[in-house]
């Protein structure tokens, strides 16, 4: 694990962090791919947009934890809700940007592809290769 100015772990350098990032682009890719076929250029990019909410919100999570820089069993849980909280926010504000400014959003490939994304965080994080 790579040190960020010999104080904290590098927030993308933990294993874990890049194979839910590697799952989750790939499912978006793979949602976009299948979403093309089904609906075309706005279904795609509905998709593509879907997906990168939940990346983005893993790299924040990552960032926020690793600032946390937690030295006890009770700092590393409130560091982890702390990251948890401000990965919702950005859910939620990235949720709202989507669905209030792009017009030609299609929301089953946009939904389809956030709620695969949001799951891959989870399971991703129980693979123990």
């Amino acid at each position: 694990m790579r040190l960020l100015n010999n104080r904290a772990p590098a927030p993308l350098s933990t294993p874990a962090i890049r194979r839910v990032l590697l799952w989750q682009a790939g499912a978006t890719v793979a949602g976009a791919v299948a979403a093309y076929a089904w609906g075309g250029g706005h279904a795609a990019l509905s998709a593509v947009l879907g997906g990168i909410v939940n990346v983005a919100a893993v790299v924040v999570f990552a960032v926020v934890y690793a600032l946390s820089r937690p030295t006890s069993a009770g700092g590393t849980v409130a560091a982890l809700f702390r990251a948890e909280a401000f990965k919702i926010l950005v859910i939620v504000g990235q949720l709202w940007l989507v669905l209030a400014n792009y017009k030609e959003v299609v929301p089953v490939a946009f939904l389809a592809t956030f709620v695969i994304t949001v799951l891959l965080f989870r399971v991703a994080l129980l693979d123990r290769k």
